[in-house]
C-alpha cells in the first residue's frame, strides 16, 4: 500500500505541473483529493492491514496528502501569475493613441423654442403652470364656454378615454384649474403636450405642443395684450418683427382675434414663406369672456383678463425653416444634429 501512496503522489506532481487553467486544477484536485479522489480511495482499504501497520500508513498517507496539497497550491499560484501575465497583456493601453471622441448632444429644438419663450415670459413677470393631459370634459369645454354642439367636441376632432375623461386638445384647462385655485391677480403662461385626432402630414400631428397664457387682473385690456405680444414676437423674430390683429371666433375669448407678425423671412416684403402677404398667422389670442371667469368664480364686474394660445411645434418650424412638422418627432439624429 506504501507503493501504491507514493506512486500516487508522483503522479499528482506530474499532471499538476502541467496544469494551465483553475478549471483544470479544480477537476485534479477532485481527482485526488474529493470524497470519491484516488487518495480516498487507498485511505478506504487501510481497514484490511494489520493492527501493527495501520499508524504506519496512516503517516505516509498523511505525507502524501500534505506533499499532494502543497503541489496544488504551487499549480495555483503559477496559473494566477500566468493569468495576471494574460490579462495585463490583454489590457494594456497605449496612452499614446489618441482618445476617442464622444459626440455631445443638443437640445431639441422644441425643447429649445420652449426655453425662449419660458425666458421672454418670465422676464415680464409671467410664472409656468402645468396641469394634466388627461382632462375632464367640464375643464375643458363647459368651463370655458364652448357650447355643446361645437365641432371640438366630436369623436373626429377629440380624443376620448371615456364620456367625461378626454386627452386635451390645449392647455386651455390649466388655465381653468389656476382661475379656480388663485384669487386675482393671476399672470401665467401654461406650456405642455396637447392631443387632437388628426392625421399626420406635414403640418398636423396627432400630438404637439402648445403655449398658452393668461392674465387676469383689475383694469387689464387689450392694449396690454397686444403690447405684451409685440415684445415677444421682437425677442424672437427680432426688433423690428410688427404684429396686427385679425378679427376671429373663439368661444372662451371676447373679442376675439388671430395674430400676425411680419415674415421673418422678407421683413414683410412678401416671399414663398409668407405666400406674398408679408404677414405669418402666428396664435389665437383675445380678452378672456366674462363667461369663463364667472365659471371659475371670479367676478367679471371687478376683473378682466386677457389669453393667448400657440404652437410650439408651428413657432420652431417657422423659426428654425422646418417644412415638415414630423421631422420635429421622428429622433433622426441626421435631422436634430443641426440644431
Amino acid at each position: 500500500m506504501e507503493k501504491n501512496l507514493k506512486q500516487l503522489e508522483i503522479e499528482a506532481r506530474e499532471v499538476l505541473q502541467a496544469a494551465r487553467d483553475a478549471k483544470e486544477l479544480e477537476n485534479l484536485r477532485v481527482k485526488y483529493l474529493g470524497k470519491k479522489g484516488s487518495l480516498t480511495e487507498l485511505l478506504r482499504s487501510m481497514g484490511s492491514l494489520p493492527k501493527e501497520e495501520r499508524p504506519r500508513m496512516g503517516q505516509v498517507a498523511n505525507e502524501v496528502r500534505e506533499a499532494v496539497e502543497a503541489a496544488m497550491n504551487a499549480a495555483r499560484d503559477r496559473i494566477g501569475r500566468l493569468e495576471m501575465e494574460a490579462r495585463i497583456a490583454r489590457e494594456t493601453i497605449d496612452i499614446t493613441m489618441p482618445g476617442k471622441v464622444f459626440s455631445q448632444g443638443t437640445k431639441h429644438p422644441l425643447t429649445q423654442t420652449l426655453d425662449e419663450l419660458k425666458e421672454v415670459f418670465i422676464g415680464m413677470g409671467f410664472t409656468v403652470a402645468e396641469g394634466p393631459e388627461v382632462e375632464t370634459v367640464v375643464n375643458n369645454f363647459d368651463m370655458l364656454n364652448a357650447p355643446a354642439n361645437h365641432p371640438s367636441r366630436e369623436m373626429t376632432d377629440t380624443f376620448y378615454i371615456n364620456e367625461q375623461v378626454i386627452l386635451r386638445p390645449q392647455t386651455s384647462p390649466v388655465q381653468v384649474r389656476v382661475m379656480k385655485s388663485t384669487k386675482p391677480p393671476i399672470r401665467i403662461i401654461a406650456p405642455g403636450r396637447c392631443f387632437r385626432n388628426d392625421t399626420p402630414d406635414a403640418t398636423h400631428s396627432p400630438m404637439f405642443n402648445q403655449l398658452e397664457g393668461l392674465v387676469v387682473d383689475k383694469g387689464s385690456t387689450l392694449g396690454d395684450l397686444k403690447g405684451s405680444l409685440e415684445i415677444f414676437a421682437r425677442h424672437l423674430f427680432g426688433e423690428h418683427t410688427q404684429i396686427k390683429f385679425r378679427p376671429h371666433y373663439f368661444p372662451f375669448t371676447e373679442p376675439s382675434a388671430e395674430v400676425d407678425v411680419t415674415c421673418f423671412k422678407c421683413q414683410g416684403e412678401g416671399c414663398s414663406v409668407c405666400k406674398g402677404s408679408g404677414w405669418i398667422e402666428l396664435l389665437g389670442a383675445g380678452m378672456v369672456h366674462p363667461n369663463v371667469l364667472r365659471n371659475c368664480g371670479i367676478d367679471p364686474e371687478t376683473y378682466s383678463g386677457w389669453a393667448f394660445g400657440m404652437g410650439i411645434d408651428r413657432i420652431a418650424m417657422q423659426k428654425y425653416g422646418i417644412d415638415d412638422i414630423r421631422l420635429l418627432y421622428e429622433n433622426d439624429l441626421r435631422f436634430l444634429s443641426q440644431f
